[in-house]
Parts: C-alpha cells; structure tokens; sequence
C-alpha cells in the first residue's frame, strides 16, 4: 500500500474514538459498469456463496482510485478508474482479454498493476493441459500497456516443476522503497515430481517488469493450500506473508516462504481445508493490514479454536494436530511488531497441550458463524476488522464454510490490539474487494447492492451492472451524501481487553447429508437470480502422481478427526523441506469424513 506524505500527515492525529451508526456511509450503485459482473463465487467443494472479490486500489497520491472485475462471461477482466470522492467512473474501462480472474490490483499515479491467470495460446511449448491458466502480471501507464509479465508456466522454475493457477486465491502488492511487486498465489504444477499437486508460489517483479529470483524471498513451492493467503507489502524483500496450510496451522512465513516459521494460530483441519479462515475461495485479500507510517501489521482471521494438541502423524512432531473447540467459527486478529515478529506467543507445539489458543486474540466469542473477516488501517495503531454472521449456523462440513440464515456484517474498532466499543452492523452493506485508507483517512472498499444470503450453494446467478462503495470513518462522521448504517446489534459479545480464551459453544447435530441437496434454500440476490444444485461441487482430481519423501515427513496418513467416513474427498498434503525453507503440497484422494457433531 503506497501513502503519501500529505496523506500521513492527515493521519497523524487520528483519535481512537468508537464508532457509531454515521460512522459507516454508503455510496450506492456509484460505479456503472461497462460490462455485467457476477457477485458470486460459488466455495470449494461446498459451494456455499462468496463474494467474488473486486480488486480496489488508490494512487499514492490519492487522486486516482482503480477497480477490477472479471467479467459476467469470464472472457476477461475489466480495470475501470474510479473518482476517489464520488466513487464514479472516470473515463473507459481498460480491458485485459482473457482473464479469468482479478487475482490482485496496485494503483499508481500514472496508471496501475494488475495480477490475473490466463490460458497460454494454443501450439505454446510445455503450456498446461486442457487451456489451465497461469498467473501473469500486465502494467498500464495512461491507459496503455507497459509490459506483462508471467509469474509461472512455461520457463519459470523449471527445475522444480512447471506450474499452473486455476484459481489465483492470492494477492499482489508493491513497495515504493524496494522497488518490487510482490505476489502470492496458488499454483498447481504439471511437470515434475509435484505433478497434480497444489501449492503456493511468491514471485516478485521489478519496476521495469523483469521477474526476480531473489534468494530467502522467492518461492517455487511453500505451503500446502486449500484457500488461505494473507500478503502485505515491506520496505525490503520479502514481504510480509501468512498461509493458512492444511497440517494443522496458520504460520506468519515472511522468512521461511513455508509451512514453517512463526505458528499464528493452531487449526483443525482437513487435507484440502483450513476453515475459510482467510476467506477462502475469491477471499484472500485484506487480512493483513500494514499501520500507517508504521513497521507493524494486523492480521483478522476466522477460527473455530483448538484444544487437544496431539502430534501430526503425517509429518511428525513438532507439528501438531488439534480439536476444534467450537463448531462455529469466530473471529481473531493477531499484531507483529514488523514483517517477521509476532506480538505475543506463538501457538502451542506441545504435544498433549489440552489447551491450543490460549494466546489468541479474540474479536467475537460466541456461537454465531463468523466469515469473510478483513481488516485495515486508519493510521499507526487504530485499525477496522469486519466480519460476516450467521446467528444459528449449520456446520456440516469439517474444517470448511458453514451456512444459515446471514444477520449481518459487523465492523469494530480495534486499537493497540485492543476492542474500542461495541462494533456497528448493517445488513445490506458487505465487504467484497479490497479495503484501502483513502486520502482523507477514510476506510473504503466496493460491494454489490443485494439480499445477500448463506443459506446454501448458488449456482449460475445473473449479472449486475452496477459497483456500490461504503466507508467508515474514524471520527463517526460520514458524508452528506452517504446513508446511516443499520442500528448496532449486540450479538457480538463484549469481551476483555486481554487475550480471551474462546467459549465452547453448544453443537447443532449435523442431519444434513454429506453434500448439498435440493433441500438447501437457495440464495437469492437483487438483481441475481439463482438455483440450487442437487450436489456440491466435484473436487479437484487427483492425477495419481507419486509424493517425493522427506527426512521431516512420516509415512503415517493425516489423522482423521474423529468422524466416520463415507463419500471420497480431493485432499492435500504438505511436507516441509528438510531445510526448513520450503515446502511441497497437493491434492491426493482420500476419504472424506462424513460430518457427525463436534464435542
């Protein structure tokens, strides 16, 4: 995130004052669209609803404001200059042809960076099977393209093995100071030992367009992902970066690039699946948050808890497995002093631990289902973290999304680490792209105007034409042509400052079938349209490729958490290197467990 010298100083006297209804403005159906958009990303595997994200970024100089969207027909993505006031259109869209997704967006005073995936052409040497998009990045400068630049395929990091992005879940950011983009993102490779296998990859591109290889920062292959990244840009290299893998943890692997490093959180996972916890499909974006003028970051995730660490037999001590504690998922925010040190302990590694999270932060306690959960920063040590709810939650699937009836989106105060008042709701305004501190002080992020719903899986649901922006301000004030937010709700509990130990909450038994059915209400949307599938998504075939051994990795199987088991599940497994500085994932047929409820 770039600021400029004007623009810290407007912050510098920021107060830590709760926020209230006002606090929240909305501009609604500001951005008419050159092309439709579909709002919706249908979730791994459950195929509950996201918000299909739309990368928003301000010029360092505040003057200028860019918004991308993959179009309705996901032939290409569309870059539209937005008036950073009124949240208008300003001049005509720019057009990358054959995008498949807004992977990740970096305004500049002179045009913008852009990360998406795209099919190679037909006849392109060693390309992926079957038109398999790869990561790429385009610069525009007035309006006209500068360079692009692949980030995998054909070339890059052979020797490991060639890699693909069917879907990016990443982010991209750049520094000023170093001069680099930065960007991180899922990859599956198609040659080489990882063949068919899932993973991460950090790649970092100079000014001038020209991919780097930069030792200690640059990654072929880090954690084994489902859909957890969490990346931030630093005055050197690396930049900051968080995976949520599908071991057992949320690791903070600015040094390692790895599923290694700084244990954030201690999860109950399923091979493939780390609880959404940095929003999963379409939402790896604004989770972690660099304070203004400031070497510390603020990282939100969702977490259903962990207690009852035993060791993780599939890659063997320290690595650890654990329970969940509660069914449902809340939300916690963790603070490091700069790219590399967390503020606090680290999550337990010791084996027999009847306790995993007694160091974590929490926002909300509770039984309510918490998603979608964002942050940013308003100045040195004030940040916002906003969060999604479902008040009665069916969580029928381990270690993924849940569904129910949605009650609303939260945003609270947070300072120093610490709550500041009880957190403003509104039920019809939603964070679906990238939240950016505004010249002005002001938090802002794009959304579409909709009944949104969580009740079940959405499938083929129609275009809207229109972008809708809403902003909180830290003084409580909002602009006279903004409208108030829906009154608070006190469905979030009040907790202590100091790190709270989550509260058990009590179980819904889990009667639902193993996948979705017709039974499921369907989400409905203003203007979109949807139906409901008889059946979840299929998972992501296995190719039946070999997994290299490791001198960390046992022979064990992952431990199943205490779940019969019945229909096959696409899964993953990652193995640190034997150096501690990488990692190797991917996606292996195994049995999925058939929901029953937790205790």
């Amino acid at each position: 995130m770039l600021y400029s010298t004007f623009f810290l100083s407007l912050l510098a006297s920021a107060a830590s004052a709760a926020l209230t209804d006002s606090s929240l403005e909305k501009h609604v159906g500001s951005l008419a669209l050159s092309s439709s958009f579909n709002p919706i990303k249908d979730a791994y595997w459950t195929g509950y609803p996201h918000h299909r994200r739309t990368p928003f970024a301000v010029s360092p100089d505040g003057k200028s404001a860019y918004l991308a969207y993959l179009d309705a027909s996901e032939t290409g993505v569309h870059v539209q200059q937005v008036d950073p006031s009124t949240f208008a259109a300003v001049g005509t869209a720019t057009t990358v042809s054959g995008g498949k997704e807004a992977g990740g967006l970096v305004a500049h005073n002179d045009g913008f960076a852009l990360l998406t995936n795209e099919a190679l052409p037909s006849g392109t040497a060693n390309a992926p099977a079957g038109s398999t998009p790869v990561p790429v990045m385009y610069r525009f400068t007035s309006g006209q393209q500068t360079w692009k630049t692949f980030l995998a395929g054909p070339g890059i990091n052979a020797d490991f093995g060639l890699a693909a992005t069917p879907d990016i879940n990443g982010d991209l950011a750049y520094s000023e100071a170093a001069g680099m983009y930065g960007a991180y993102f899922v990859i599956t490779a198609y040659t080489g030992e990882a063949a068919g296998h899932f993973g991460d990859s950090i790649q970092y591109v100079n000014k001038e367009g020209k991919l780097q290889t930069i030792e200690g920062a640059s990654s072929s292959w880090g954690c084994s992902h489902n859909t957890g990244i969490a990346f931030e840009a630093a005055d050197s290299v690396p930049f900051a970066s968080i995976c949520a893998e599908d071991q057992g943890a949320i690791w903070l692997n600015t040094k390692t690039q790895s599923m290694n490093g700084v244990k954030i959180s201690n999860e109950n996972v399923t091979n493939g699946a780390s609880n959404e916890a940095m929003g999963g499909m379409s939402g790896s974006y604004s989770g972690l948050a660099r304070f203004i003028d400031s070497s510390a970051y603020i990282f939100t995730w969702v977490s259903r808890g962990a207690k009852d660490l035993t060791v993780n037999d599939w890659l063997g001590a320290p690595f650890t497995h654990a329970v969940n504690r509660t069914n449902n998922r809340n939300v916690a925010i963790a603070q490091f002093s700069d790219k590399n040190t967390l503020v606090g302990s680290e999550a337990s590694a010791t084996i027999g631990a009847a306790d995993g999270d007694s160091q974590v932060n929490w926002i909300t306690t509770g039984t309510a289902d918490c998603s979608n959960a964002h942050v940013a920063t308003f100045d040195k040590t004030n940040a916002l973290v906003t969060w999604e709810e479902i008040a009665n939650p069916t969580c029928d699937f381990i270690s993924m999304g849940c569904k129910g009836a949605y009650t609303g989106s939260y945003f609270q105060l947070v300072n120093a680490g610490v709550k500041v008042g009880s957190p403003i709701k509104s039920t019809d305004t939603y964070v679906a792209g990238d939240m950016v501190t505004m010249s002005d002080g002001r938090i802002c992020w794009p959304y579409v105007d909709m009944n949104w719903t969580l009740d079940g899986p959405v499938e083929s649901p129609a275009s809207v034409t229109k972008i809708s922006f809403a902003c909180v301000k830290i003084d409580g004030t909002a602009a006279t042509t903004s409208t108030s937010a829906a009154p608070s709700s006190a469905t979030a509990d009040a907790i202590s400052s100091s790190v709270v130990k989550p509260v058990s909450s009590t179980v819904q038994p889990a009667s639902s079938p193993a996948q979705p059915t017709t039974t499921d209400s369907p989400v409905s949307t203003i203007p979109v349209t949807t139906s409901v599938p008889t059946s979840a998504p299929a998972p992501v075939e296995d190719t039946g490729s070999t997994l290299p051994s490791f001198e960390l990795a046992s022979s064990g199987a992952v431990p199943a958490p205490t779940l019969a088991t019945s229909t096959v599940e696409s899964s993953g497994q990652g193995f640190p290197r034997p150096t501690g500085t990488g990692g190797f994932g991917g996606f292996e047929t195994k049995v999925r467990p058939t929901p029953t409820p937790l205790v």
